[in-house]
């Protein structure tokens, strides 16, 4: 006796359909599961034994073999365990299986019959509908995650006996809503807000900046001048985020089991800050089963470094083409998997070991061999990277007593002003920022008058720029022209987009 039903495994941040084969013959009593499946996949013998006999149905004693096809991928994790029980009942005939080629199965099978919930269910119902099917059958706990797709039926059970009896006809689960009904969208709350932050008017313009044009930023400054407190105000500012991103990323964060209650839609910009000691594997992603790093689980959002100089060196230098090409691919023996990692760098650390080099408050007591030391943690090339580098001052006591400033709402309005800028010129080009022009898109809208272009001359000679430098300055100008709304960039758009790259003479002069 044969049955079949298909279901879904995970590959990268993508899905694919696999279906779940079950051949029940006679001979000596054996269950056999091939089709490259990981020891999770392998353990499910003894769960799916157990549950279905748990659930008052006959368990054969019979020889069993299930194939997950297509059997030249490895499929893991404990979300097979359903098809796999609804298979074996089907072939032996306890449960009607005509039905069960319309839809997918996908649930996690305690030893009671109970279902539990499963990572990785939003691309498989995305998959599950570019393939047609009608529907699919999930955990209850996670109906709320796979309606966020429109289009296919969402069945949610919590045990066995309730995934038979519906394809029975016996059991007849509350009809979901897709997202967009039963869901509604509310603006992000924070816990913080730029108002907060006293004095570093000059900081908070340049992270203003950084938010409108999605421009990497570091800033360097002593000890208690509000670079960490403002940092994680960032999010606050950043532009809301699409229907796109937010489906994208509520997919990276499902594979990744962060994905907090197994709810819809994520509706906040991430802001990743790992600690100083993570791997490389942890940053970037990767294992004995790839799974997301940090740049990936940072994807539209925000990855803070603090501390910048105490992560590995190796650990950084990792960073250098995910900055450039907006992903990074991860090559094992068995695989090769490409994730997304367009994230907004923004790092902090001090001037010095002792963090008081150019204090006005504070005597440094560092050599300069230590010093020079501290810097050369940061290379070149990855400094070169970033495009808004920014000295903070120590906060005087007259800003410490002040008003608050700009709330984070008000800053935010005109970032997302200058997004929608940015998104209407480069319709159909498949940018959406100023962050991505390329070399050939910035010699159309990044052009200087003649002003700035020998202003742009000079400052190229003078601070040593590289090529990189030079177009890193371009775009930011590109951004400030944009927040004033002007589709010409101007002398002094220029002019305050120099000012963030005094770091590197800063460097030139201590390593020098």
């Amino acid at each position: 006796m044969l049955a079949q039903v298909k279901s879904c495994s995970i590959y990268g941040i993508e899905s694919f359909v696999v279906d779940v084969e079950v051949d029940i013959s006679s001979g000596l009593p054996a269950f056999d599961i091939v089709g490259l499946p990981d020891l999770a996949v392998k353990e499910s013998r003894e769960r799916v034994r157990a549950a279905i006999k748990n659930q008052s149905f006959d368990f054969p004693i019979r020889r069993i073999t299930v194939n997950l096809a297509p059997a030249d991928i490895r499929k893991e994790g404990p979300h097979f365990d359903l098809p796999i029980a609804l298979g074996i009942l089907s072939a032996t005939e306890q449960m009607p299986g005509e039905t069960l080629k319309d839809y997918a199965v996908i649930g996690e099978l305690s030893l009671d019959g109970k279902i539990r919930p499963v990572n990785g269910v939003l691309p498989m119902a995305i998959e599950i509908k570019e393939r047609g099917l009608k529907g699919i059958i999930v955990p209850v706990d996670n109906v709320e995650e796979a309606s966020v797709i429109d289009g296919i039926d969402v069945i949610g059970v919590s045990s066995l006996n309730e995934a038979v009896a519906y394809f029975k006809g016996e059991f007849k689960p509350d009809k979901n809503q897709s997202y967009k009904n039963n869901r509604k969208q509310v603006a992000a709350t924070f816990d913080g807000d730029f108002s907060d932050v006293k004095g570093q008017e000059s900081l908070k313009r340049c992270l203003e900046i950084a938010a409108a044009g999605h421009h990497n930023v570091i800033m360097v400054g002593s000890p208690g001048s509000g670079k960490t407190m403002i940092a994680r105000r960032i999010p606050t500012i950043l532009p809301s985020m699409t229907f796109e991103e937010s489906l994208e990323l509520t997919k990276i964060y499902s594979i990744a089991g962060l994905l907090v209650g197994h709810a819809g839609l994520i509706d906040k910009r991430p802001f990743r800050a790992p600690h100083h000691s993570i791997s490389a594997v942890g940053m970037v992603g990767g294992g004995r089963i790839p799974k997301p790093g940090e740049i990936t689980l940072a994807h539209n959002g925000v990855l803070f470094l603090d501390e910048l100089p105490e992560f590995p060196r190796d650990v950084l230098e990792l960073l250098r083409q995910p900055m450039e090409d907006e992903k990074v691919t991860i090559a094992r023996a068995n695989a090769t998997i490409t994730y997304p990692s367009k994230f907004m760098l923004v790092a902090a650390m001090n001037p010095c070991p002792c963090g008081y080099y150019g204090d006005p408050f504070h005597e440094c007591t560092c050599s300069p061999h230590q010093i020079n030391k501290y810097l050369s943690k940061i290379s070149g090339p990855l400094m070169d990277r970033i495009d808004l580098q920014m000295h903070v001052a120590p906060v005087k006591f007259s800003d410490l007593e002040g008003p608050g400033t700009t709330d984070s709402e008000t800053i935010r309005r005109r970032v997302e002003e200058a997004r929608l800028m940015q998104q209407e010129r480069y319709k159909g080009q498949k940018i959406h920022c100023n962050s991505q022009l390329t070399p050939k898109l910035m010699q159309k809208y990044c052009k200087l008058d003649k002003s700035g272009q020998l202003l742009m001359k000079e400052a190229f000679n003078n601070m040593k720029l590289t090529a990189r430098a030079y177009n890193k300055i371009l775009k930011v100008a590109r951004t400030i022209a944009d927040l004033e709304g002007k589709d010409l960039i101007k002398e002094y758009h220029l002019a305050e987009a120099l000012q963030y790259r005094n770091l590197d003479r800063y460097r030139q002069n201590l390593l020098g």
